[in-house]
């Protein structure tokens, strides 16, 4: 569990979750005190997300309830196997015939099947749905119940049972006590206010969208971690003998100068024939000229890989003096010059 505030804070921040102060506290408090979290906010603000880097960050496991309109304890709570009860039934035919030997009259068989309930009516004949698996769970977990602006009254009125004891219960059966608290966290875009009720039986938290300062954070960190994850895996490809490089030869610096001036040539030819255009009053399209050049990706061995680029380059510049582009590939190559 969490030992501040500010531990809240660093441990989100390993999982790329930037929260702030305010976030943080509500979150210490919700652990601490093991009451439910109320998350208000408009959609993409991270309301789901913190339910997720919560469970990544206590290491615990997070069981999920999506709502929408219609949904009922049936989808949220349990659900009987049927089935499994009528297979069970009839496997037991016989038994159940032995039960009823010596009864005298209906009522009497009756009461004798009643008294065996207990074998039809258990938890061995019940679909855990979310609500059960959280409160069955031997292990603290996360609950997180998205969208419950989207669920009916009714079924927010069923789950004040839930968050103020912990508890839900199952008519046939009886009351099921959670053995181990979960954390619950509540998401709501506000498409419809919740009770007063439910809202007693919660921690307040609204997120909006951050600020520029926030947001530049959120951005340079996002970097750092798509960088790290290109770095991690060349590594692997490295170990796994997947990314095998291409052999030197001493004729390939050669070959590139010889490729290079070859290219410097065909851009001078055209700076001459774009100042000969203004020369004579016709548009060369500016006075800048852009050559972008996409270079082929493809895994290529050797010195084939290194013919390939130098190939695609003179192309390339060939293209400034009329010549078609050549198509395809995603390494930018970008020269620039004035007139």
């Amino acid at each position: 569990m969490f030992s501040s505030i500010e531990d809240v804070v660093e441990s989100f921040g390993k999982h790329n979750y930037i929260a702030s102060r305010r976030i943080a506290t509500v979150v210490y408090l919700a652990a601490a005190m093991k009451k439910p979290v109320l998350v208000e906010g408009p959609a993409g603000v991270g309301k789901t997300d913190l339910a997720k880097v919560l469970a990544a960050s206590l290491g615990e496991q997070m069981i999920r309830l999506q709502c929408y309109e219609g949904l009922d304890e049936g989808k949220a709570l349990y659900e009987w196997e049927y089935a499994k009860q009528l297979l069970y039934t009839q496997i037991l035919k016989d038994k159940v015939s032995e039960v009823l030997v010596g009864t005298n009259g209906l009522a009497e068989a009756v009461d004798k099947i009643a008294s065996e309930d207990e074998v039809f009516f258990s938890e061995r004949f019940i679909v855990p749905r979310p609500l059960m698996k959280a409160i069955n769970s031997e292990e603290q977990v996360v609950l997180l119940i998205d969208e419950i602006d989207k669920a009916d009254a009714e079924f927010e009125a069923f789950l004040l049972e839930l968050l103020s004891d912990f508890q839900v219960t199952v008519p046939e059966i009886g009351t099921f006590k959670a053995k181990k608290i979960p954390l619950v966290i509540l998401t709501s875009n506000n498409a419809r206010e919740m009770s007063d009720a439910l809202k007693r039986r919660c921690l307040h938290l609204y997120i909006d969208f951050p600020n520029r300062e926030q947001e530049l954070a959120m951005v340079a960190q996002q970097v750092r971690e798509t960088l790290a994850g290109g770095e991690r895996v060349k590594e692997a490809q490295l170990h796994a003998g997947v990314a095998q490089a291409a052999p030197v030869s001493a004729a390939q610096p050669e070959r590139s100068e010889a490729i290079e001036q070859h290219a410097h040539a065909h851009i001078a030819r055209a700076r001459g024939a774009q100042r000969a255009d203004k020369a004579g009053g016709q548009s060369a399209g500016g006075d800048q000229v852009h050559l972008q050049q996409h270079v082929a990706a493809g895994v290529l061995d050797g010195s084939q890989h290194a013919r390939e680029e130098d190939r695609v380059l003179v192309q390339e510049a060939e293209s400034v003096s009329g010549s078609p582009r050549p198509a395809g590939g995603c390494k930018l190559l970008r020269l620039d010059f004035r007139a």
